[in-house]
């Protein structure tokens, strides 16, 4: 179960003490929980009225901290329940309410179209959470068009047995955000294969512990490749930032 302070988008309301901030605040006090979060996100869940910041006479933008938290909560939503916009919204007003509402596990199915949660009908909880492709297109907000697209160019892929990975809700996320600042898959195709070439590298440290007879090595060697592929994100990002000069924050 969950509850929430009421407010939320369209309530306008603010104690004296709350200190407005700006959008590029609010991003820097987001990502450390979501890094993949950006500005353009952040405006398109504003677009879909979501949640609404004040406006300054000049037009900028000034978030409350009840903002930034519903924000939060938004993108909590999205990537552990994988939940489209339109019922995150039902359950962010069932909250304003002062309501209880109960979020489906994280690794369950979703029934689009009764909107209710199912569990796996495996007798041991699956090794990863699988959706199938109606469950991505309506995660990620994205077109059948679209993902077929990417899919012809390799940037997202049908997991062995069927079914997507979790993880494509946010690689769908990340194209389609890239593409609206005209990056087309065609120009994606040098990041995959950097990603291959770096989880072939990850692979080659940990496959030895993988084949270990000792099921504490094989575990162990899970955590190190975890280990080892964030520690590859954090520095291909220091790298990109490095070469194009950015100030790492």
């Amino acid at each position: 179960m969950l509850r929430t302070p009421t407010g939320g988008a369209g309530t306008g309301t603010a104690t004296a003490g709350d200190r407005l901030v700006s959008i590029g605040t609010v991003l820097n006090q987001l990502r450390d929980e979501f890094p993949e979060v950006t500005i353009s996100k952040i405006r398109f869940l504003e677009a879909e009225g979501l949640v609404e910041p004040r406006r300054t006479a000049s037009g900028y933008r000034k978030f409350s901290p009840q903002d930034v938290e519903r924000l939060a909560q938004i993108l909590r939503m999205q990537r552990d329940h994988y939940l489209p916009l339109k019922v995150i919204r039902e359950h962010l007003d069932a909250l304003a309410r002062g309501e209880q509402i109960k979020l489906p596990s994280p690794g369950r199915r979703r029934d689009l179209v009764e909107g209710a949660w199912e569990p796996e009908q495996d007798a041991e909880p699956p090794t990863a959470a699988r959706i199938g492709r109606a469950e991505l297109i309506a995660a990620a907000e994205v077109t059948e068009t679209e993902l077929v697209v990417w899919e012809s160019y390799g940037l997202i892929a049908e997991a062995e047995g069927g079914g997507y990975d979790a993880e494509a809700v946010t690689v769908a996320r990340l194209v389609a955000d890239l593409g609206r600042f005209g990056l087309e898959p065609r120009h994606l195709r040098a990041v995959k294969a950097a990603a291959d070439r770096e989880a072939g590298l990850i692979e080659q440290v940990v496959a030895p512990l993988r084949r270990h007879r000792n099921p504490q090595t094989r575990a162990h060697a899970e955590a190190t490749a975890q280990e080892l592929a964030a520690q590859s994100v954090r520095l291909h990002a220091a790298l990109v930032q490095t070469a194009l000069g950015i100030r790492l924050q």
